[in-house]
């Protein structure tokens, strides 16, 4: 993979994580009500952004 993509992929990751995950209600409410590692569960495996998040990662690797 040529470094360009790369930076490519690190500033769409960025930017979702600027505009989606960034003071998300949704998150900060599982926070409150189940705890950080609840919250951080339903990030990784049911949230939309975080599944698009999963799968830049995996073109990263």
């Amino acid at each position: 993979m040529k470094s360009s993509s790369r930076k490519e992929l690190f500033n769409y990751v960025e930017s979702l994580l600027g505009e989606y995950c960034n003071g998300c209600f949704v998150h900060q409410q599982f926070k409150h009500e189940g705890g950080r590692r609840y919250a951080h569960r339903f990030c990784i495996t049911q949230c939309t952004v975080g599944e698009k998040l999963q799968e830049y990662g995996k073109k990263l690797t």
